[in-house]
């Protein structure tokens, strides 16, 4: 008997194209169904200070509000959007995704070039599995450049290098002319980008090399069609290709009957890139994967909706690293189910992502230990900003670290006051009471759980009340109640507490 037929959508802002995959997941597969592009160029818009145009802004909008119609009827835990190198930069990315999340109507996530090359080689295992050979996957995007070497389903190494189709294009042939002298110059940079990690990359070593979405497709279809190569793209035929360019003179003359008229103005660029890379890495061959980002995005979340979570191995990986107290860590588990049980209702919150999110933060809230116990929880909200999380976006890798630094002490007020959306600083806040609660009672390493606390709650006003006269017996978490109580009142929450009869 099949399993109920379950509806995702996955959308990419790239830096040159705007993409979004949906998909239908049964029997354990997913079948995709529905495709849209729309070469938004977004990276095009990006001034010398890093500020998206209006214009742009506006062909980003028209675009999302045409996807936004077409995932009305999915659930929201079933879809998943992410934004790219142009909005990690852009400057006004604050305004921009306040306007992009009404127009599609589900909130956006930014993530680290890293996470993107993560997510890349997702959609290239999924599409082109081989669990036998180390392979490097390659993807050109409008303003960034990812490099990944990984076997099976699992990343070894991977890089997003600051270069791409638009930028490169932007930089060296601004005015449309193709030179043997701005290639040369485009080539260098492009070279010495890739000079970093060039030797790891080399030392790790591959089997086969694959590059996946459109500047790629594009070269493999020009290259093929030209004759210059059969079913992988070559060092010949980036030659060829190279001197067909310079032959042409100027962007507006290329003429290739496979170059579709929305990829002609960025094409140089793409070209320059993948023929350094080529150069670096001493790749003799190339073949292509239809899967990219957005299905990678798209089988992640698939994931995390059945139980292969890669977040739940980031944290574990974080947490033996600075050998966290799995025993308190379980604990803390126990007890936060049952605050955000008696809470969720009235405070709004979601088993699927606030709880998620609250565990993690639980279970690592002590890392700063690591480096000092004076201000731990500062140093543990540094670690936490500053490491790779593999899984996570900008906002929750944000979002806990600020749980993280706001677990104990005097409550950081201006830490909250940066946030601009007031719905999700009202959601940390309440979080952040649980996680500061289940931190007080959980001190004497004794299990708080329904067992031994009654909870309810009125307003801005939480009540606990304790069996077996559990703050007789101990003082000191009376004491400490009393201290939090304290912190609460500064961001007008009530915290009452006492025996049961």
């Amino acid at each position: 008997m099949s399993e109920e037929l379950e509806h995702y959508a996955a959308i990419d802002l790239g830096s040159n194209s705007f993409h979004m995959v949906v998909a239908n997941y049964v029997d354990g597969r997913a079948i995709i169904i529905d495709r849209l592009k729309d070469m938004v160029r977004l990276a095009g818009g990006l001034d010398d200070n890093n500020t998206l145009s209006k214009e742009s802004i506006e062909n980003a909008m028209l675009c999302l509000e045409k996807f936004g119609q077409r995932i009305k009827s999915i659930p929201k835990n079933n879809i998943r959007a992410v934004g790219t190198n142009t909005l990690r930069q852009a400057r006004n990315g604050s305004y921009f995704l306040n306007r992009a999340n009404k127009a599609l109507g589900h909130q956006i996530e930014i993530i680290s070039g890293r996470e993107e090359a993560r997510l890349i080689y997702l959609g290239v295992a999924n599409t082109l599995f081989n669990d036998t050979d180390h392979r490097l996957v390659v993807d050109i995007g409008g303003g960034s450049t990812e490099l990944i070497i990984g076997k099976g389903f699992r990343t070894n190494v991977t890089e997003s290098l600051f270069m791409g189709c638009v930028s490169i294009t932007k930089q060296f042939f601004a005015n449309g002319k193709i030179t043997e002298k701005s290639m040369k110059q485009a080539r260098i940079t492009a070279l010495q980008e890739l000079q970093n990690v060039k030797d790891e990359y080399e030392d790790q070593g591959w089997v086969q090399a694959i590059g996946t979405s459109g500047t790629i497709k594009a070269i493999l279809s020009v290259s093929t069609e030209q004759g210059w190569s059969h079913d992988d793209i070559t060092p010949a035929a980036l030659d060829q290709l190279k001197k067909a360019l310079i032959e042409f003179g100027h962007i507006d003359k290329i003429k290739f009957p496979n170059l579709s008229a929305n990829r002609q103005p960025v094409f140089v660029g793409g070209v320059v890139i993948l023929s350094a890379i080529f150069e670096a890495l001493n790749i003799n061959s190339m073949i292509y994967s239809d899967g990219a980002l957005r299905e990678g995005l798209l089988y992640d979340q698939i994931g995390r909706r059945h139980s292969q979570d890669i977040r739940e191995q980031t944290i574990d990986r974080v947490a033996n690293r600075y050998s966290v107290n799995i025993e308190q860590a379980k604990r803390h588990e126990k007890t936060l189910d049952h605050l955000f049980e008696k809470l969720q209702s009235s405070w709004q919150l979601d088993t699927q992502t606030d709880l998620k999110l609250l565990r993690w933060a639980a279970k690592l809230h002590e890392i700063g230990l690591a480096v000092s116990h004076s201000q731990y929880h500062k140093h543990g909200e540094y670690l936490l900003s500053n490491s790779d999380l593999p899984g996570f976006s900008k906002q929750e890798q944000k979002a806990l670290s600020i749980l993280v630094r706001s677990h104990r002490r005097k409550y950081p007020i201006e830490v909250y006051d940066e946030i601009t959306d007031t719905e999700l600083r009202e959601k940390l806040i309440r979080l952040s009471i649980i996680l500061r609660l289940s931190v007080v009672l959980n001190r004497g390493h004794e299990l708080i759980d329904k067992e031994t606390i009654d909870i309810s709650f009125n307003t801005n006003e939480i009540k606990l009340i304790f069996k077996n006269k559990l703050l007789q017996n101990n003082p000191l978490t009376e004491a400490d109640l009393m201290n939090e109580a304290k912190y609460l009142s500064s961001i007008d929450y009530k915290l009452a507490f006492k025996d049961g009869e």
